[in-house]
């Protein structure tokens, strides 16, 4: 297999076709372990792995830390390899509570000031605010970034999770390389005004949730116990019919993988990949053997019957219930 590239965006930098997201290592999926993880980043960048997805508040700030060690750890030629997207904003309590998000150009600074002590870094690649602030226009928010970029502290603004009207303010203030949105067979809501806008404005997508937190990995099943702090949960899609009516979904995809003789989440991959060289899917990896998976979808072509197949037995809109539970949907835009 060889690593190819893709832009992100026309004013961001090439990066790896495939991307890790970093947050299962530490948040949100149940126990992780520290030493697996850090041998999974390193298998990343050994493969060709260029970008690495973390936010401030994974964990408050076990995420990054996690990253800085295994970057410490690496290999010179495969550290400096690195580009390293964080998400900041979002407030979280002692207890794990979510607090709300906070946008204000002095906040911007002062988050992005742990984040570059915590990971050992002298400048972030890509920095960009996890959700809205509804108390903040967009366009102070990415000021401050793009002082952070003047300053040499950051590289490249990105966006997550906003609206086609945001985008717009946000590219009108300074360049925007980077979108990154959830994205995958069942999540398609971005196809209809969002995907047309950054595509205008050229701006790259990287791509979260390709397969929507394991839910249509080929490998969760119905019987799954989840933990007390497992986000899958409380995930509407996790529960009961909706549930039920997911998994039968992805049996009709495991039909066409086998038929192709790759893994059901492989041609979940490979049809993200497949939508434009402008989407650089993210694959939430925390083991070595899954990253081996997941990369295998690089060798995987999809032709136009394989495609049509796919649409078919997995259409737009298919899915049961929502991607978030009602709380966290209404800090979403898109």
């Amino acid at each position: 297999m060889t690593m190819r590239t893709r832009p992100l965006g026309t004013t961001g930098p090439q990066v790896s076709a495939l991307g890790l997201g970093c947050m299962g290592m530490s948040a949100l999926y149940g126990e992780a372990d520290r030493t697996e993880s850090v041998a999974t980043i390193h298998a990343a960048l050994e493969a060709g792995v260029t970008l690495l997805d973390t936010g401030d508040f994974y964990a408050m700030g076990h995420n990054e830390m996690l990253i800085g060690e295994a970057l410490r750890a690496a290999p010179a030629t495969r550290r400096e390899q690195a580009l390293v997207s964080v998400k900041f904003g979002a407030l979280r309590g002692p207890d794990g509570s979510w607090l709300g998000y906070d946008g204000r150009p002095a906040a911007v600074k002062s988050f992005a000031a742990y984040s570059l002590q915590r990971l050992g870094v002298d400048h972030i690649d890509v920095y960009r605010i996890a959700r809205l602030d509804p108390d903040v226009p967009i366009e102070e928010t990415v000021g401050a970034i793009a002082e952070l970029v003047e300053q040499g502290y950051v590289r490249h603004i990105g966006l997550s999770e906003v609206g086609a009207e945001t985008i717009r303010r946000a590219a009108a203030t300074a360049p925007v390389s980077d979108l990154q949105i959830e994205y995958s067979l069942i999540s398609r809501g971005i196809e209809d005004d969002v995907l047309p806008t950054v595509r205008e404005l050229g701006i790259g997508i990287t791509a979260y949730g390709v397969l929507s937190r394991g839910l249509i990995s080929g490998h969760f099943t119905a019987d799954r116990q989840l933990g007390a702090g497992d986000f899958r949960a409380m995930s509407p899609r996790f529960q009961g019919d909706n549930l039920r009516h997911n998994l039968n979904l992805v049996e009709a995809l495991r039909k066409i993988a086998e038929q192709k003789g790759v893994s059901v989440a492989q041609i979940a991959i490979a049809w993200v990949l497949s939508r434009g060289e402008d989407i650089v899917p993210l694959v939430g990896a925390r083991r070595r053997d899954r990253l081996t998976e997941a990369l295998g979808a690089l060798d995987v072509t999809l032709e136009p019957a394989d495609l049509a197949s796919i649409e078919e037995a997995v259409p737009a809109g298919a899915a049961a219930g929502a991607r978030y539970p009602a709380a966290q949907m209404a800090h979403l835009e898109s």
